[in-house]
């Protein structure tokens, strides 16, 4: 795992001396890779290389990059890992390819050498963006993987295409001068994090999943625009692809035939990501799809692993029991820490520097401590993301099916319905469930803002709007731009089932705008590398082959990994509501974090005032101040102005020496 950032002068840029840019760029990444830089320039050719090491296989000089191919036609600079590499340098050594290393960096040039670009590409099994420059061709390749767990920014400038793994690298090229792109502050106000198609600067685009962009110098000059550049992307591999040809051409088993296909393919996902040189460990909550990649950790390790979890202490987001419960049942070496509140709201400080765009995902919070305390142990550390998007496992995808019965209720009764849930949210506003003897959960449940969901679900006409209203449930846009495009609407492949048309939604748009984004920025930040099992490629592709009723069945999600899960853990530690890794940030911003959250406002009315509409904010933080959770709306604004505060000051900082045009921050 790395970081990565690179130039391309345009054919006809006058001054070379922007290339010198590229070792303040690699050094902005150090937080990504802390063991070693590399930096390669070719001054004739007006590319610039540089590479920031976080060493994970390899940690011999023989893995250093930017890297060399065998015969010097290529250089490469690559963040990521590929996980099938032995299985590849087997092959291409059958093939009469010798190695000098051990690395999969050198294993991936090889691969390109012997079979090209696109076919290497469709070979590698992992995570990864990568830049490799042809000598021969003078053509720069930009590539991301197919889910785009790694990130890849590109920037067009005056003179220059400049790429990095991180926007921070990005803004200290002397070229590039931030404007605000309004369309993404409206989208990520709406949503709480900016699409992945989209970028808080313009000019700047997120090279996509599956994608690769090749230029020259030359191509680059004729045009030398963010859009055009964007629209010369071309797709390797495609999640619509995959998934209409899956849902075309199902697996075909018994139940139990379709359970140990899953087991084989996690299996092998999860021990291929075990292959590290350095420790390494697991996060585990305790929910399904983290016990399960921790399961299969154990299952295939003759030690204990070693697995981290953390605690906030507050009831109904404590999930610190039920890991321990895991932990223990597999024989785990477990570390647990119990955070008090006033420690865990210390880092919010830091967030708009950790995420570079503005995130308002609140679970940023604990996803950065828990990769904090995991760095403490180990250098690399799975995860169980992606599980909710393969195998259904949000609320919206189990509640499809009861809802679409729904829809053949006669109207006044799903009127009578939604009533009665608009009751409990009501009175969970009014704190009225206190006198209720419900468990913890169940009071979290009726106070968020859920139970006002369900109420708006109940009373959707058909099928068309109750996808609408089940998809990524967004928060009220305090600001004045309105996002240009739907941000929860579905524009994927024509699919079979209301099912598939949520899981592509979020595979599509959530899973790489948000849950991706917070795992890299969260780890990253702690020089530590995240591993995902569940998004191994073959583990999607086979999800997008089977029923859906093996996905949701008897009112669950994720059924099959359920039952995989019941051939490593009891059924008491399997069976527990969907909790998540939430944090209580509507009681915080009432108490500790209120004078925050005050001054933000005010920065507000002072900086933001041309994209947040400061009269509803206002209102609406009244509103929360008086008992109504309003806490997604606030979150979102109140990230967006700690986020531009902070870009502020590091204009004022940078000052002309950048040569920047401050207006547009």
């Amino acid at each position: 795992m790395c970081g990565i950032a690179g130039i391309l002068l345009a054919s006809d840029a006058l001054d070379i001396k922007p290339l010198g840019a590229i070792g303040r760029m690699t050094a902005s990444l150090r937080h990504r890779g802390p063991d070693g830089e590399g930096l390669w320039i070719d001054r004739e050719a007006g590319i610039a290389l540089g590479h920031r090491r976080l060493a994970i296989v390899d940690l011999s000089a023989a893995g250093h990059q930017p890297m060399h191919s065998a015969s010097g036609r290529y250089v490469i600079t690559f963040n990521g890992e590929i996980y099938n590499f032995r299985d590849l340098r087997s092959e291409l050594e059958c093939a009469g390819q010798t190695f000098q290393g051990a690395s999969d960096t050198e294993v991936m040039l090889c691969a390109i050498e012997h079979w090209g670009l696109e076919a290497a590409l469709n070979r590698f099994a992992g995570m990864f963006v990568f830049a490799l420059w042809d000598l021969k061709t003078r053509t720069l390749h930009l590539a991301r993987d197919r889910m785009g767990k790694k990130p890849l920014y590109v920037a067009s400038t005056r003179d220059a295409l400049v790429f990095a793994s991180e926007l921070k690298a990005i803004n200290c090229f002397p070229g590039f001068s931030p404007e605000l792109d309004l369309d993404a502050a409206a989208a990520m106000l709406s949503t709480g994090w900016v699409p992945d198609h989209r970028c808080i600067w313009r000019s700047v685009f997120k090279l996509p999943p599956g994608s690769v962009l090749s230029v020259t110098a030359a191509n680059f000059a004729e045009d030398r625009s963010a859009d055009r550049l964007s629209r010369c992307v071309h797709r390797w591999w495609s999640l619509a692809a995959v998934a209409a040809d899956g849902r075309r051409n199902p697996a075909i088993g018994t139940d139990e035939d379709l359970v140990d296909e899953l087991d084989n393919r996690l299996r092998l996902a999860v021990r291929e990501r075990m292959i590290a040189d350095v420790p390494l460990g697991g996060f585990l909550s305790g929910g399904i799809d983290s016990s399960a990649v921790i399961a299969l950790m154990q299952a295939q390790s003759c030690k204990p692993v070693r697995s981290f979890t953390i605690s906030f202490g507050e009831g109904g987001f404590d999930e610190a029991p039920y890991a321990a419960a895991v932990a223990r049942h597999l024989g785990t070496d477990h570390s647990e820490l119990h955070l008090s509140p006033s420690a865990a709201r210390d880092v919010i400080p830091e967030l708009p520097q950790v995420w570079d765009e503005p995130f308002a995902d609140e679970s940023q919070i604990p996803s950065l401590l828990v990769a904090r305390l995991a760095r403490q142990h180990v250098t690399v550390a799975l995860s169980g993301d992606g599980g909710d998007e393969c195998f259904a496992g949000y609320g919206r995808h189990f509640m499809a099916e009861r809802l679409k019965r729904h829809l053949r209720l006669p109207r006044q009764l799903r009127r009578t319905l939604a009533a009665g849930a608009g009751f409990f949210a009501r009175a969970g506003r009014d704190d009225a469930v206190g006198k209720l003897p419900l468990s913890a959960s169940a009071r979290h449940f009726i106070r968020s803002d859920r139970m006002e969901r369900l109420a708006r679900l109940l009373t959707a006409s058909n099928e068309d709007e109750l996808f609408q209203r089940l998809a990524r449930p967004q928060a009220e846009n305090l600001g004045y731009q309105r996002p240009t495009e739907p941000t929860h609407g579905y524009g994927g492949p024509p699919l079979d089932d209301l099912l598939s048309r949520l899981l592509y939604d979020d595979m599509a748009g959530y899973l790489p705008g948000d849950i991706l984004v917070k795992l890299d920025r969260a780890t990253m930040a702690n020089s530590l590398e995240g591993r995902c099992p569940l998004l191994d490629h073959r583990v999607v592709e086979f999800s997008w082959r089977l029923p859906s009723n093996m996905k949701v069945r008897d009112g669950a999600g994720k059924w099959i990994l359920r039952q995989l899960l019941r051939r490593y853990l009891p059924q008491h530690l399997i069976e527990r509501p969907k909790q998540g890794f939430d944090v209580p940030i509507a009681a915080w911003l009432r108490g500790p974090l209120r004078n925050w959250a005050t001054d933000l406002l005010a920065d507000m009315r002072t900086e933001s005032s041309d994209v947040l509409d400061t009269a509803k904010i206002d209102a609406c933080w009244r509103d929360h101040i008086d008992g109504h959770n309003r806490s997604r709306e606030l979150w979102s604004a109140l990230m967006f102005q700690a986020w531009r505060s902070k870009a502020n000051r590091q204009a004022q900082q940078t000052g002309p020496t950048h040569e920047r045009d401050l207006a547009g921050v």
